[in-house]
């Protein structure tokens, strides 16, 4: 009879690989939409999200499906740890389904779908703020609490997805700034940090930075 080496708790496993999978996901995402497209037409679109309307599409849709139910299926310490993964889920998929209005000659269908789509991208980033800074920090009683610097970086995470979005709103809302030094988009730039935030929190729920002994 063939032994493993060591035993190990396959559904355990899986689930960390969920986790990394999403983490990697969240982080790869801005360079995968626009890298290609830069190298073919050399101009970033203004934000991650009009990257509906290039032949980036199936990429940037596909990966926010993945995310998406990643976080309806995935189960936590308690009813609200579920309850968030739930709706973050439910807003990625808004998020994937109700596009960004396109720039030139939109209808006014186009636009409401288009307020939809900040809505859930706030409420999808709120609720990914409120994973790191509160949930990701919580341990069960039975296991070990979760470490230190592990939780400054969760706390970390989740400020730099707060501070994202408010800089979208006070810069392109108020202020009207759409593009930053060397021609960024604002949007573009501040999605790409929340999505990094939010990749390396999960990354590191999944045991791939800063794991346990």
């Amino acid at each position: 009879m063939l032994l493993a080496p060591s035993a190990k708790d396959p559904a355990r496993l899986s689930y960390f690989a969920l986790r990394k999978a999403v983490g990697g996901i969240a982080l790869g995402l801005p360079f995968a939409v626009a890298i290609p497209w830069l190298l073919y037409c050399h101009t970033l679109e203004g934000s991650i999200s009009y990257y509906y309307y290039t032949g980036m599409r199936n990429l940037f849709e596909g990966s926010l499906c993945a995310i998406a139910l990643f976080q309806l299926f995935c189960r936590g310490y308690d009813v609200w740890d579920e309850l968030a993964g739930i709706l973050s889920g439910v807003f990625a998929l808004g998020v994937a389904f109700c596009p960004t209005t396109p720039d030139y000659y939109s209808t006014p269908f186009q636009k409401h779908v288009g307020t939809a789509h900040y809505i859930f991208a706030g409420l999808l980033f709120s609720t990914l703020a409120i994973f790191c800074l509160v949930l990701f920090r919580m341990s069960a009683h039975s296991h070990v609490l979760t470490p230190v610097q592990r939780n400054r970086v969760y706390t970390a995470c989740g400020i730099v997805i707060l501070a994202s979005m408010a800089a979208i709103l006070i810069l392109v809302k108020v202020f009207k700034v759409m593009y930053l030094l060397g021609g960024i988009g604002t949007i573009f730039c501040f999605e790409t940090t929340s999505l990094l935030a939010f990749g390396v929190a999960w990354l590191i729920k999944g045991q791939t930075l800063l794991k346990d002994p």
